[in-house]
């Protein structure tokens, strides 16, 4: 009976795969509740359609909504480094329609699709034959594709393929939104609602890190504590609302000149800390001159035609020359901004 045993085979390795999807889908669902890291999520995600769909290369484009382009959030191929620089936009290609319609495409052959796209495989030096690609959608909004290029074993993929690729695109759908919901939950409790740079609390969390860090790797941690020079006048002279959009421009003038490894937080008021890894009391120092010509010269609110002119007064501490703890680290730069406060004040001033 040989037909019988040809069903028979068939049989099994259909229930084979069935089972190898209903363990993936579990091993997927695990990662949703385990980790709202969208990289972690998203990177298992992907590990697993490798293991089930065994693409020759697979992709997960997210969609930038501020130009309305695909960029390659993850790229499992050996040109994975060329794809980051890639955009596609909307419509473009097989990836940017599916972007575009919000609707799974399966792509037998390339060659007679006139939907594909060569720009892809002419920036890597590939050939796409076969493809298929699904939306990430969440509430009808599209956040991005995912898409497979390639069977492994050069076979073509099949409605079965699209149909386990639609399942696991639904579920990190619902990855990427918790994790971004997470994320702007998690701004909202460490940042400061004004000025947008983080508040006290999490200053003193980032300062433990680091401080730890510092004394790991026996390197200097310095901190800049500022404090704007007769900020009461402004308030009294302009009412509070100038004040506080006054507030807004200082801490944007803050964040554009300091390093991305530098953290700025807003202690209260109208106080200032800049936390600078790895640099010692030189170099903090040097930063803080340049910060003070920087908010000395600048012309506050000047697109709303006041033009207001501003100093500030500014005390450095460095870890560990000054100070064992975050708290006393905290102290001598605050004692040294005080010092300048009681001076001159439009200075710097060490501990």
């Amino acid at each position: 009976m040989p037909e019988e045993s040809d069903r028979n085979n068939d049989l099994l390795e259909l229930l084979e795969r069935r089972n190898e999807e209903l363990e993936t889908l579990v091993e997927i669902g695990k990662a949703l509740t385990s980790t709202l890291d969208l990289r972690e999520v998203l990177s298992t995600i992907m590990e697993k359609v490798g293991v089930l769909l065994k693409p020759k290369t697979w992709s997960l484009l997210m969609l930038d909504e501020a130009t309305d382009e695909l960029t390659f959030e993850i790229a499992v191929s050996p040109a994975a480094e060329q794809l980051k620089d890639i955009r596609l936009r909307k419509g473009e290609g097989i990836a940017g329609w599916v972007a575009l319609h919000g609707e799974p495409l399966l792509i037998p052959d390339t060659a007679v699709d006139p939907r594909f796209s060569p720009q892809v495989d002419e920036a890597v030096s590939f050939t796409t034959r076969s493809i298929v690609c699904v939306p990430l959608k969440s509430k009808n909004r599209i956040l991005g594709v995912v898409e497979l290029v390639n069977s492994l074993d050069e076979k073509l993929f099949c409605e079965a393929d699209l149909k386990i690729l639609s399942t696991i695109a639904d579920y990190a759908a619902i990855a990427i939104e918790n994790a971004r919901y997470f994320e702007t939950v998690r701004e909202l409790v460490i940042t400061d609602d004004l000025t947008g740079l983080f508040n006290a609390r999490h200053l003193l969390e980032f300062l433990d890190y680091e401080i730890d860090r510092a004394k790991r790797y026996g390197t200097a941690l310095s901190m800049v504590f500022l404090d704007l020079d007769h900020f009461k006048q402004v308030n009294d002279t302009h009412g509070h609302l100038v004040g506080s959009r006054l507030l807004v421009e200082v801490g944007q003038l803050i964040r554009k000149h300091i390093r991305k490894a530098d953290m700025a937080a807003r202690y209260g008021g109208d106080e200032f800390v800049i936390v600078l890894p790895n640099t010692d009391k030189t170099g903090a120092t040097s930063m803080a001159e340049n910060l003070r010509d920087v908010l000395r010269e600048h012309y506050y609110l000047a697109s709303e035609g006041y033009r207001i002119r501003l100093t500030a007064s500014f005390g450095v501490a460095c870890y560990p020359e000054d100070a064992r703890s975050k708290l006393t680290l905290i102290r001598q730069a605050d004692q040294a901004m005080y010092r300048v406060k009681e001076t001159s004040r439009d200075g710097v001033i060490t501990a």
